[in-house]
């Protein structure tokens, strides 16, 4: 199967830089919403079989648009969510925020025991992620777009996904409705097809402005904690 997955479009917590990961979470901003209306158009020449989403708002609001343009109901999926920041929820701080950041790519670099303080450690991200992947390809979708998050979606990809280039991902941002597109299914494995360079909408619908943790790139991180410093 093809799988798209794609991040929700840009919320408030997105433009305040803070580690906002909890149930349910923000809506999206005008901008996000924007975003959300060009998905459809960006997607135009695909066939869509259908459409999964976390349990998180600003999913939702993401795939309506593309949900409706194909009039498919939206598959809720708990495991699709976001990696749980634990004591880092809400933080604004650049060095929480690289904790968390450095924490999740470091599953993908073979060190799954990991743990974000007072949150998942990679295996049980990952499990949660693989099991949410499963559903959708049991539901026999030969193309199918998955809304999610930008810490989880990178997490996953760099674990689970041949051809990931875990340094190019970690430094690379994945903006809001960004996109990391996949073929394969759960027995055989995934392998990577291809990356968005930015939103789907096109760079026109771009913040290059906001701090954005769970997108952001690591050396941008890196070098905003430096300058605060």
């Amino acid at each position: 199967m093809r799988l798209l997955l794609v991040r929700h479009g840009q919320t408030p917590s997105n433009v305040a830089g803070l580690l906002d990961t909890a149930f349910p979470g923000p809506g999206l901003t005008a901008l996000g919403a924007r975003q959300a209306a060009a998905i459809p158009g960006a997607l135009a020449d695909r066939v869509v079989d259908g459409v999964a989403v976390s349990t998180l708002v600003r999913t939702h609001l993401t795939a309506a648009p593309l949900a409706e343009r194909h009039g498919h109901d939206l598959l809720e999926l708990d495991g699709l969510r976001e990696v749980d920041a634990g004591d880092l929820e809400m933080s604004a701080h650049h060095d929480d925020h690289m904790r968390y950041l450095e924490t999740v790519f470091a599953w993908g670099r073979g060190e799954p025991g990991r743990r974000i303080p007072g949150g998942p450690d990679g295996t049980e991200f990952l499990d949660r992620y693989d099991a949410a992947l499963a559903a959708v390809a049991e539901a026999g979708w030969e193309t199918a777009v998955a809304v999610s998050h930008g810490a989880a979606i990178r997490a996953w990809a760099c674990a689970r996904v041949d051809g990931v280039d875990i340094d190019l991902l970690a430094w690379t941002p994945l903006a809001n409705t960004g996109l990391v597109e996949v073929e394969g299914d759960p027995d055989s494995g995934w392998r990577l097809v291809g990356l968005s360079d930015g939103p789907l909408g096109g760079a026109a619908l771009d913040d290059l402005v906001a701090e954005d943790p769970t997108g952001e790139s690591v050396v941008e991180e890196e070098r905003r904690a430096a300058t605060d410093d």
